[in-house]
């Protein structure tokens, strides 16, 4: 994850490059004032060589494509604003689930399993909030229903948690938080492949590593 990364930020970094580079080559063809200048601009300002996508072959765009193309590196696409609308509520949830442990569980281990989830969760809700509103984006869409996220707890088994106690909380619990993180790790690895923004990339790769790491802690705590 981390090299992919790098490798989208590093054909950013070059496609911006290219760009500047056929400006001003095209600028000095003007400025010479022979015919390829007049050439140039009628066919965009000449051509540049931009960098695929790892295991694609490099294309040829004229100046004006390639400055297109250059805008919309890194630009937030409509995966990544539903990635992160969505992962405010499933946290949300994740923090609803925390906060039954301290009263209801028997166990220390679960407890302190419970504080780090919490500790995690609490502050990306904020960096989250933050992302949206430096984008201009509200923190719900209009008509989405967030109840189809993968993982979500439904009232029944909210209410089924609230009631137990023990052991039998300690369970529930492992079982529910268990099937709500892989639900979240399911959504990181969706806007990994179809989101554009480096900042919810990132944060979808610290959700996929935190979050399967503590699903295997859970596994070994419910056996």
């Amino acid at each position: 994850m981390l090299i992919r990364r790098q490798v989208r930020r590093f054909r950013g970094i070059t496609l911006a490059a290219v760009v500047t580079a056929a400006v001003l080559t095209s600028a000095g063809c003007d400025a010479g004032g022979g015919g390829s200048g007049s050439n140039d601009r009628a066919g965009g300002g000449g051509s540049v060589v931009a960098p695929g996508k790892p295991g694609e072959p490099a294309r040829t765009l004229s100046a004006s494509e390639a400055a297109k193309a250059a805008a919309g590196v890194d630009t937030p696409n409509s995966a990544d604003v539903r990635y992160v609308r969505m992962m405010i509520q499933h946290h949300s949830q994740a923090l609803v689930l925390t906060r039954l442990v301290a009263a209801r569980s028997g166990s220390a281990a679960v407890k302190r399993l419970a504080e780090r989830i919490t500790s995690a969760q609490q502050p990306e809700i904020g960096a989250m909030k933050g992302w949206l509103s430096r984008n201009g984006q509200t923190e719900q869409a209009e008509g989405h229903d967030h109840g189809t996220m993968p993982g979500m707890a439904t009232d029944a088994q909210l209410k089924q948690l609230r009631a137990a106690k023990g052991k039998t909380f300690d369970e529930l619990f492992l079982k529910r938080m268990i099937t709500h993180h892989q639900g979240a790790v399911t959504m990181a690895t969706e806007v990994l492949s179809e989101g554009n923004n480096v900042q919810v990339e990132e944060m979808a790769d610290d959700v996929v590593a935190q979050q399967t790491t503590e699903i295997g802690r859970m596994r070994a705590l419910s056996s």
